[in-house]
C-alpha cells in the first residue's frame, strides 16, 4: 500500500486560521449552545440553518485527506508519560507504516498520540479540532486541521473520510463517537468498516454488555460484532484491518 505524502508546508500550530475561516469561526461560535438551548423563533431556527450548511461547506473545501484514512478515537486526559499514550502514539506510527492517514479529534492526550506516532513515521496527520468554552487546542503533530463548533458536523467528517476506525480508551466524547459508527453500521449506513478496540481490559466491561444482556435481550445484532476487533497490540491491530479491507 502507497504511504500517504504529508504536505511539505502543513499549518504551524502557533498561527490562526486565515481570514475566510477566523471570519466564519467567530460568526458561528456559541452557536451550537444557542441551537440547543431550545425551541427559537424560526427566523433564528433559518439562520442557524445557514451556519451549520456554511461550516459543511468550510469542511469539504478544507478537507483533503489522502486515501486511506483511519480515524482513531481516544481521551484527551490521557498525558505523555502514561503507557496508554505511547500504546496510542506505537498505533500511529503502525497506522501510518501501512501506509494509512491518520485522523483524529485533533486534541491533546491520546488523539495527540496517535496524530505523533504518524507524523514521526513520516504519514499524514489531519485533526478536526472543536472549539469548546476550556479551548481544545489542536496538538502539534497535525500536517492539517480544521476547528469545527458544533459537535456533529465533527463527528461527520471524521466519519466521512475513513475506511476503519480505532477506538482508544476515553470517557463520554470517545463513547458517544465509538457508538455513533457502531450506530451506522447496525443500520446499514456503514457497510462493514472494520473496528479496532484497544485496550481489552478497559473495555472488557462494554463487550460483556454487548455480548451479554444486549444481545441476549435482541437489541443488537451479535453477528454484527464480527467487524470488531479487541486487542492490545497495535500491529496486530493494524494488520487486522488492513486483511478485513483486503478481504471485503
Amino acid at each position: 500500500m502507497k504511504r500517504p505524502q504529508r504536505k511539505e508546508n502543513g499549518p504551524k500550530m502557533d498561527q490562526k486560521p486565515n481570514s475566510k475561516d477566523g471570519i466564519l469561526v467567530e460568526l458561528i461560535e456559541g452557536a451550537e449552545s444557542a441551537f440547543l438551548a431550545g425551541r427559537g423563533q424560526r427566523s433564528s431556527d433559518v439562520e442557524a440553518a445557514v451556519g451549520i450548511f456554511l461550516e459543511l461547506l468550510r469542511g469539504f473545501e478544507r478537507l483533503n485527506v489522502p486515501e486511506p484514512c483511519v480515524t482513531v478515537f481516544g481521551s484527551a486526559r490521557i498525558p505523555d508519560g502514561d503507557p496508554r499514550y505511547e500504546t496510542a502514539r506505537e498505533l500511529g506510527a503502525s497506522l501510518a507504516a501501512a501506509g494509512y492517514s491518520v485522523m483524529t479529534g485533533g486534541g491533546p492526550g491520546l488523539m495527540e498520540a496517535a496524530n505523533r506516532g504518524a507524523k514521526e513515521a513520516g504519514g499524514y496527520s489531519v485533526g478536526c479540532n472543536i472549539r469548546l468554552q476550556t479551548e481544545q487546542q489542536p496538538n502539534p503533530y497535525l500536517d492539517d486541521f480544521v476547528e469545527f463548533e458544533h459537535f456533529f458536523i465533527r463527528k461527520m467528517m471524521l466519519v466521512k473520510y475513513s475506511c476503519a476506525f480505532v477506538i482508544l480508551p476515553g470517557g463520554y466524547g470517545t463513547l458517544d463517537e465509538a457508538f455513533e459508527v457502531a450506530t451506522l453500521i447496525q443500520t446499514g449506513k456503514l457497510k462493514r468498516f472494520p473496528i479496532v478496540v484497544m485496550d481489552s481490559s478497559f473495555y472488557r466491561p462494554f463487550e460483556d454488555l454487548l455480548r451479554g444482556a444486549m444481545s441476549k435481550a435482541g437489541v443488537i445484532d451479535e453477528e454484527r460484532l464480527d467487524i470488531v476487533m479487541i486487542t492490545d497490540d497495535p500491529k496486530a491491530g493494524v494488520e487486522w484491518i488492513s486483511s478485513h479491507l483486503k478481504d471485503h
